[in-house]
């Protein structure tokens, strides 16, 4: 497999630190709000790149924060007149609940910032020590110049950034460019631990580097998130973890493209921020989730209702080929494949192969979804007229296998239970077609497709299939 390192801007042949074991870091979400779509992709996307790696047989750790120490938590929690930990506790909540609709397993870590305060202030003292850091009137800063390879991910000039830095009213610290790993607390009712500094909170990007080392050690196989985070989140990452642990941080930076709304900068002040809690109001979160996978994760990609239609009817195509074989390998023929059959389902490989190559090659899931639609082809073609239980066995096996990489069609073994009123209608209509009642027959088909219930006829029966 090879993915794009953002370090060395090509791509790469994963080599893992372990044989056969990938330490994965993401970035999280700061729980203070329902999380937009622009945040789903990287969740989507990583928790894919987790799948597929799993399929191609890797062990894999994967550790994705909350950040539940922030200004934005704290002025949260202002306006409602409540904690910050009551606020960051309920968005946590939240987020599994819209994460779970998008099929986004959760991670094997979820670390707080609030629970690894000792490692921070630990990590933070490391630097100090170093002479890489120093206090000022409780806040502690990072000497953003005493590590060479600042700027290495990003690719910025010291020297330019320099030129557009700015030293804050309150900030008091060496030099424009350096950063803070410890804020003193400024108000007393903020969130805040006593530390050798006075009391006060971590910074924003010291947190993942603490935490990547608790739990995943002192150089980690990839760090991944938007693109947004490359400067200065990750670039600072890099420096403080480098310094303080003396060697590489990440061998592997992946970062996935932005998200446009109508060709235009997703913005709450242009009135075209969708949080994923709304978008699920009008389209199931597999929708969704087929909707991110549908270009390259590199790439940018740009959010409408058009583009979210046409996802929909994709997945539909995907949906109606399961329900098919669904149907088949409970009412097609029995004993052995036919010798056409036995062809067919020998030409699966091919669509495998197609698959794995596309996802080989850093995570294609547009190609990924393309070699499952030519799969799915290849399947309908093969059940036009009907099927043995053993054919469509074989290719609902491989249709889920590749799909389940993807994170789709996961509700395929669930069989939605058919209300006894439904089942009731269908019987009843079934007696009208032979009685060659078929005003009656097409008034109970009318009324089951306002339920959201299709009604097809096949040779081997009646199939149900909810809309």
């Amino acid at each position: 497999m090879k993915v794009y390192n953002t370090l060395t801007r090509r791509k790469e042949e994963l080599k893992t630190i372990e044989d056969g074991k990938v330490r994965i870091y993401v970035c999280g979400p700061t729980v203070y709000n329902f999380f937009h779509i622009g945040n789903a992709r990287p969740f989507v996307v990583f928790d894919t790149l987790r799948k597929y790696l799993r399929y191609r047989g890797y062990d894999v750790k994967f550790v994705q924060n909350f950040t539940d120490v922030d200004d934005k938590i704290i002025n949260k929690a202002r306006e409602e007149g409540v904690t910050a930990p009551e606020i960051s506790e309920r968005y946590i909540e939240e987020y599994y609940k819209d994460a779970a609709a998008l099929n986004v397993e959760k991670a094997d870590v979820h670390p707080r910032v609030s629970e690894h305060i000792p490692e921070i202030i630990s990590f933070v003292q490391t630097l100090i020590d170093k002479g890489y850091a120093y206090e000022r009137n409780g806040d502690v800063y990072f000497s953003t110049r005493k590590f060479d390879g600042y700027g290495k991910l990003s690719k910025k000039d010291i020297d330019e950034l320099e030129s557009g830095a700015r030293i804050a009213i309150n900030e008091d610290k060496d030099d424009p460019l350096d950063f803070a790993l410890w804020k003193a607390r400024k108000e007393p009712d903020e969130i805040a631990w006593e530390c050798p500094w006075g009391m006060g909170r971590p910074g924003w990007h010291i947190e993942c580097s603490a935490m990547a080392k608790k739990h995943l050690g002192d150089t980690i196989d990839i760090h991944a998130g938007g693109q947004d985070l490359q400067f200065p989140h990750h670039e600072n990452e890099i420096a403080q973890s480098e310094c303080c642990n003396g060697v590489p941080f990440a061998n592997y930076w992946m970062h996935n493209g932005y998200i446009t709304i109508d060709h235009e900068k997703m913005s709450k002040s242009k009135g075209n921020f969708f949080t994923v809690r709304d978008i699920l109001k009008e389209y199931d979160g597999e929708v969704i989730r087929f909707f991110l996978l549908s270009g390259h994760y590199r790439s940018p990609i740009d959010f409408s209702d058009k583009l979210m239609e046409q996802a929909k009817n994709g997945l539909a195509r995907m949906q109606n080929a399961r329900d098919n074989l669904r149907h088949l390998m409970e009412n097609g023929n029995e004993g052995e494949m036919t010798a056409a059959e036995k062809e067919a389902a020998d030409g699966f490989d091919a669509y495998r192969q197609s698959f794995i190559q596309a996802m080989d090659d850093d995570l294609n899931t547009a190609d990924g979804v393309s070699a499952v639609f030519e799969l799915v082809t290849a399947i309908n073609q093969a059940v036009r007229g009907g099927a043995t239980k053993a054919f469509a066995k074989a290719a609902m096996d491989v249709l889920m296998e590749l799909c389940g990489v993807l994170g789709l069609l996961q509700d395929a073994e669930e069989e939605e239970a058919i209300d006894d009123d439904v089942q009731a209608l269908v019987e009843e209509r079934q007696e009208a077609r032979k009685a060659k009642n078929y005003a009656r027959a097409d008034e109970i088909r009318d009324l089951l497709k306002a339920r959201g219930i299709t009604l097809k006829d096949t040779p081997q029966g009646v199939q149900i299939i909810r809309d």
